[in-house]
């Protein structure tokens, strides 16, 4: 009875070794499916866009003197003197160049007076603006006071039209308000326009 039991036990014992090595056997060939890889999705960074540069204002500036069309200019920022004096049409056929420095770089509401040849103590060249030493405009052309040359400085006004100015002021008085220029003969609205920032009549 005990043999017989023995043998049972050993069969019992057999067949689980025997399970063991064909469950091991199947799971060795048996393919197993690959894990799949994780997917990276890059999100592409930002370009950098370049700040824009704003653009300089344009300056205002007046020429004056021996120049074909004397007046205020509105010029690119960094214009030079030769800027302003081609701007004003050229230089007329008596001014004297070599008593200016065309080269020099111009700031918002200057002057620039381009003086005639043999001319005696004519006006600075480039005078007013932020860059004149005192740091102020250059101060107005009192119309009431101002003498032929002075008035010369102003925009379309010639050697002629600054005699009529002062024969007309001495014929019937100073001026009681800057629009009455206009009432000497060769200044009209326009004339008058592109100076009345420019004049006073006095305190």
């Amino acid at each position: 009875m005990e043999q017989g039991t023995g043998r049972y036990r050993g069969y019992i014992i057999l067949c689980s070794v025997l399970g063991l090595i064909v469950g091991g056997v199947l799971g060795y060939f048996t393919p197993h499916p690959q894990s799949s890889a994780p997917i990276a999705i890059s999100t592409p960074l930002p370009t950098p866009t370049a700040l824009s540069t704003p653009t300089p204002a344009p300056i205002r500036v007046h020429v004056s003197g021996a120049v074909l069309q004397p007046a205020v200019y509105e010029l690119p920022s960094g214009s030079i003197v030769q800027d302003a004096v081609e701007a004003a049409g050229g230089p007329a056929s008596d001014a004297d160049l070599d008593c200016i420095n065309l080269a020099l770089e111009l700031r918002d509401q200057q002057q620039v007076y381009v003086p005639c040849q043999g001319e005696m103590s004519p006006p600075p060249p480039v005078s007013g603006g932020e860059a004149s030493s005192e740091g102020s405009v250059g101060a107005l052309v009192n119309i009431n006071t101002a003498t032929a040359a002075e008035l010369e400085t102003l925009p379309r006004i010639g050697p002629a039209t600054a005699k009529d100015i002062l024969e007309y002021r001495e014929a019937n008085g100073p001026f009681g308000a800057i629009e009455d220029i206009q009432d000497v003969p060769g200044i009209g609205p326009a004339t008058f326009e592109g100076m009345k920032e420019m004049i006073t009549v006095g305190p």
